[in-house]
């Protein structure tokens, strides 16, 4: 018998013998209506808490005694905390410290992350580094790894190879809970004809994963019939599905047993359209489950988190219990979280106490029994978290010039390939444009909102750069870069001329990292993301999100953006496992057909 389950049986002991007349609740959530997940169903019942599990749901009277603390919620609603299935910490470029702090108080006791970002930037070194920090925050912190790094090896660049030699180190890993979205077989039908090796690969990294008992999500955007059969076949058969951006994906793959992660992030809104799911064609709920994916720290600050998630739901028409079932029992039964997801005896005390439940305002946080967060306010001090010099110094290229970037033509006028950026969305789609030339060069045509985009490899693996065009930001001048850039997170960068470009991406090359905006040759405004180009360890979550929201200022007013979170947007125009167009250090990729293709159309 483990240690950790001798443990368990003696707190057991403990609870029978209060349960049995011997001893008293510590704390009674008095007089609340319970959401009770289990059920479906909202009643007036107490909950009785013992150290860090919940003792009983029902009527407590007879549990408190003298040093009993008694809270009389007065009708307030009591949920189980939250969780979020799906997210990156490097999508909010904060510590998982940091995201804690902000998230906690909006009742997300509960976070999976993939460390997808880091590991293809730094590979194992990274992954492990943020599975150390999670012993620095109260809350409950799993990482599902990448089995394959980069996601396409054959058109792109990323800092380090990780494939199934890597799975026996990382899966027994402390926090390590299996493997996360596995984009390596998301375009099924081209990765069969142009790399098997890469199913053979990943089908040894599942199928240790699945006997040592882990999970293994998935990843099928646009994927039908035989397609999502391979990809679902390839996960273990117990499979998950974050990129679901219809209806139609939506029933055909809970119809095939998929759990449906419906994303509701920053800048990638699936929910509404799949919830129709439910409301349309009356499918059953209990594999729709919500997650944020990517959020930026402004909106955990002053939107909230997983609650925010709910609310929306809501307002979609979804009754409140079935929301919050959605990001409580559903994700605890999918993942094999025994002890939480539920308001039950033996569970543990993980707790959202709320006020308005259409709203989803939280008024009390509770993580294993102890009151964390109240009013929206932290009560517990969460030690600032600083990450070893062993994940950082990760950009490793040299500076570039306007004529590194340039893109070169014979003709007078050029016929282009240009990627369409769509809002809220990591799709985008596929364009042709007609552009002028200068003196052999093809120019940014801003009247056009027709932009460069480039894609810088920062590892100093291979010194390749990617360059095309992109339409729909709405820049009228400068350029912004970043080390961002999913899913192997070379510096990306977009402008209206070639010399403000260069002066952003040399900037995020001399930090070390980060973003950077340009003007007139000038830098307008930088962060630095020391942690392998990333993350920020020097600020706080606040301090972020202040410095997030100011450079979106400048982006907007100064450089005439039109899209809401332009570095969200940006990085995700380098995710080669979504259609249709994207950029990597090897050019303008086709997406659906896995090839590389030439900007200017000949």
């Amino acid at each position: 018998m483990k240690a950790q389950d001798v443990k368990r049986a003696i707190e057991y002991r403990q609870l029978i013998d209060v349960l049995m007349g011997n001893g008293y609740a510590d704390i009674v959530l008095y007089r609340g209506n319970v959401i009770n997940v289990v059920s479906g169903e909202i009643y007036r019942a107490d909950v009785a808490i013992k150290g860090k599990y919940i003792l009983m749901v029902g009527d407590a009277e007879n549990l408190i005694g003298e040093k009993t603390l008694v809270v009389d919620l007065q009708g307030k609603y009591v949920s189980p905390g939250f969780i979020d299935s799906h997210m990156h910490f490097e999508s909010s470029m904060l510590t998982i410290t940091e995201f804690s702090r902000l998230s906690i108080p909006s009742g997300t006791t509960t976070l999976v992350a993939d460390p997808h970002e880091i590991g293809n930037a730094l590979g194992p070194v990274g992954i492990k580094a943020m599975a150390d920090e999670i012993a620095n925050v109260p809350n409950h912190v799993h990482l599902v790894i990448p089995s394959l790094t980069p996601d396409c090896p054959k058109l792109e660049t990323a800092g380090y190879d990780i494939t199934s030699k890597d799975m026996e180190e990382l899966l027994n890993y402390k926090n390590i809970i299996g493997i996360g979205e596995l984009q390596g077989f998301s375009n099924a039908k081209h990765v069969y004809r142009n790399t098997p090796e890469i199913i053979d690969d990943l089908l040894a990294s599942t199928s240790y994963a699945k006997s040592i008992g882990k999970i293994v999500d998935g990843n099928a955007p646009e994927l039908f019939g035989a397609e999502l059969a391979a990809h679902i076949i390839t996960t273990g058969g117990k499979c998950s599905c974050h990129e679901t951006t219809t209806k139609e994906e939506c029933v055909e793959k809970i119809r095939q047993g998929v759990y449906v992660f419906m994303r509701e992030g920053s800048t990638q809104k699936n929910m509404a359209e799949c919830i129709r799911a439910y409301t349309e064609e009356g499918l059953d709920t209990r594999r729709m489950i919500l997650a944020t994916d990517d959020m930026v720290a402004a909106d955990l600050e002053t939107l909230g988190h997983m609650n925010e998630i709910i609310r929306r739901t809501i307002k979609q028409g979804i009754e409140p219990v079935k929301a919050i079932q959605m990001a409580t029992i559903n994700p605890a039964e999918y993942f094999n979280l025994q002890d939480r997801g539920a308001l039950l005896p033996g569970k543990l005390a993980d707790i959202a106490v709320i006020s308005d439940l259409e709203e989803m305002k939280v008024d009390a946080v509770f993580i294993e029994g102890k009151l964390v967060s109240a009013k929206g306010k932290l009560l517990i001090d969460l030690p600032k978290y600083v990450y070893p010099e062993s994940v950082k110094n990760s950009v490793k290229c040299e500076k570039i010039s306007e004529v590194d970037i340039m893109i070169k033509t014979n003709k007078n006028m050029a016929r282009v390939r240009c990627i369409e950026l769509i809002p809220d969305q990591n799709l985008t789609g596929a364009l042709e444009e007609e552009m002028r030339v200068s003196s052999g060069v093809i120019l940014p045509d801003t009247s056009k909102d027709v932009l460069e985009m480039i894609c810088v490899e920062r590892y100093g693996r291979r010194g390749t750069i990617g360059k095309t065009f992109v339409k729909g930001f709405g820049l009228k001048q400068g350029a912004f870069a970043e080390s961002v850039s999913h899913d192997a997170h070379n510096i990306i960068a977009v402008g209206c001329n070639l010399r403000d470009i260069v002066s952003a991406v040399n900037r995020v090359i001399e930090i070390g990292g980060g973003i950077a905006i340009s003007n007139n040759g000038r830098i307008l405004e930088e962060l630095r993301l020391p942690v392998g180009g990333l993350i920020t360890d020097e600020l706080n979550g606040h301090e972020v999100s202040e410095k997030i929201m100011q450079m979106e200022r400048i982006a907007r007013e100064t450089l005439g953006c039109r899209v809401h979170a332009p570095f969200m947007h940006l990085s995700f125009l380098a995710l080669t496992t979504s259609p249709k167009w994207k950029i990597t250090d090897m050019g303008l990729v086709d997406v659906n057909n896995f090839k590389i293709l030439e900007t200017v159309v000949t």
